[in-house]
């Protein structure tokens, strides 16, 4: 699961889905997504239903109960769905029904309205394809890409999940390979910027700070399912759970060894 900072919990979303941009097959998955960072009260998907590509998208609305929206093609060569999209994101906003958006395209088109609704104090996610153009990702509170929700779990044999522990353990001691530097910098700039003189950080707070300055940020791009499991997988940081005022409960902090 990724990480899921605080104030994004329990949001009534509308979630607003470009057909033109969006892989056939993946809502299922991405509605099961959308439900980590809130409660879906509004979902619509737009397009041109008239044309043949509609049979591939029935039985996916009908399971996810999105309410498709009719969106002429009056012209060739111009969206008239991206028209439909803003127009109907900007009404929801006035209604005050709903307390962020959920933006699911590969389009640059909608880094307008992602920045105009979070200038009105909405909470926007986006969601699309590794090809959606920066300016659209960065525009966005949080953008998960398509490619991770959907990703596949590899199933493992009894005797390949304890080659892979054993791999976990002799390899504790240094960074995973497939993580980058740019970003284990990120990381010991995030617990810097919130240390204020303490010798460790809650993660998350860190989680939250990393999402803000990396909208695109997922643990899922680098093998791991947890902050939590990506950081100690890192040989500069270190990570241990303090006591809360609840017996039950530990909270994790992180501390960077070489600050």
């Amino acid at each position: 699961m990724p990480i899921v900072p605080d104030y994004t919990m329990n949001k009534r979303l509308a979630v607003l889905i470009d057909a033109d941009n969006v892989p056939r097959g993946t809502l299922g998955g991405i509605m099961q997504e959308v439900a980590i960072y809130g409660t879906p009260t509004i979902k619509r998907i737009y397009g041109d239903w008239t044309g043949p590509y509609i049979a591939g998208w029935k039985n996916s609305l009908l399971e996810n109960a999105v309410t498709p929206i009719q969106q002429y093609s009056y012209t060739t060569g111009k969206n008239s769905t991206d028209s439909a999209m803003i127009i109907d994101a900007m009404d929801i906003l006035y209604t005050e029904k709903v307390e962020g958006f959920v933006l699911v395209s590969s389009d640059s088109d909608f880094t307008r309205l992602a920045i105009r609704l979070r200038e009105a104090g909405m909470t926007v996610f986006g969601i699309g394809e590794r090809k959606t153009p920066e300016p659209f990702r960065a525009a966005c509170d949080k953008f998960i890409y398509i490619e991770n929700i959907n990703k596949p779990d590899e199933p493992s044999q009894p005797d390949e999940v304890h080659q892979s522990r054993d791999k976990r353990a002799r390899s504790s001691d240094k960074p995973d390979s497939r993580i980058p530097r740019s970003l284990i910098r990120l990381i010991a700039q995030s617990v810097a910027d919130l240390s204020e003189g303490e010798d460790a950080v809650y993660m998350g707070e860190l989680g939250n700070l990393i999402m803000k300055k990396k909208p695109d940020f997922d643990c899922r791009d680098y093998g791991f399912k947890s902050l939590s499991a990506l950081i100690k997988s890192i040989d500069r940081f270190e990570v241990d759970f303090r006591q809360t005022a609840d017996p039950n409960v530990k909270h994790p902090y992180v501390r960077d060894k070489e600050a």
